[in-house]
């Protein structure tokens, strides 16, 4: 089968990760991320840069108390020169990744690793937490379209990761994950990408994709051992005030 384009992925990343509530305005659609992070606080171009008021969204995003923050997806770049031109600055570039779930799927998946779980334990919200992944973020999950769930491991019988991971259109995408420190290099983020290929085939999906920032250079490389396709990109730039 052909993997999804980005301009899928970017709804998949949008149904799977959902902001409060948007709308919008002077061509752009405009988020209440209510403290949920910059995917969900973001404003992005909604037509041609023609039609948008960079000062009405601006206004918005002020109005909600949120950063001025714009993302730029593929083919933006007049709309990214804009923003430079106006002082805006680059922050996180992040790549996305794909693979045919039964790419990824496995049998011999140890029984205490990666587990699905949801609501989320309170043994994966202080995992989370460590991360600096609070509870504005666990109200994000929760606003998540279904199917979805958490993902809790266990390993030399001690607490030592999470995830979250939600389908859209048979395609998965899983956010969220965190290996505590004392656990790192045994493997866990590798099982649970596996266990995100079973989930989604036992939930009649066929794709797994996920997110991260260029800069996490562990991640890129998990991601990439795994066989998975770098489908696309996009940035945020910020207003600094």
């Amino acid at each position: 089968m052909t993997l999804p384009s980005v301009q899928t992925l970017y709804e998949v990343t949008e149904a799977t990760w959902p902001q409060a509530s948007n709308w919008q305005e002077a061509g752009f659609t405009i988020r209440d991320g209510q403290g949920g992070g910059k995917r969900v606080s973001a404003a992005t171009l909604a037509g041609s840069l023609d039609d948008g008021d960079i000062e009405v969204a601006e206004a918005a995003m002020r109005a909600l108390g949120q950063a001025l923050l714009f993302m730029l997806r593929d083919g933006e770049g007049g709309f990214d020169a804009e923003l430079a031109d106006r002082g805006y600055e680059v922050i996180d570039p992040v790549n996305l990744y794909a693979i045919e779930a039964k790419d990824l799927a496995r049998d011999d998946i140890p029984r205490t690793i990666a587990i699905p779980a949801w609501e989320p334990l309170r043994i994966m919200e202080e995992i989370w937490a460590e991360g600096g992944i609070g509870p504005a973020r666990i109200e994000v999950m929760r606003r998540a379209c279904s199917p979805k769930t958490g993902i809790v491991s266990r390993f030399n019988d001690k607490p030592a990761g999470t995830a979250f991971m939600a389908m859209h259109q048979g395609i998965t995408m899983l956010h969220a994950l965190e290996i505590l420190g004392t656990q790192r290099r045994n493997g866990l983020g590798r099982w649970a990408m596996h266990r995100a290929g079973n989930w989604t085939l036992q939930n009649g999906g066929h794709t797994v994709s996920v997110l991260c920032t260029k800069a996490n250079d562990a991640a890129n490389g998990l991601y990439q051992s795994l066989g998975m396709s770098l489908i696309g990109a996009y940035h945020y730039r910020i207003k600094p005030e």
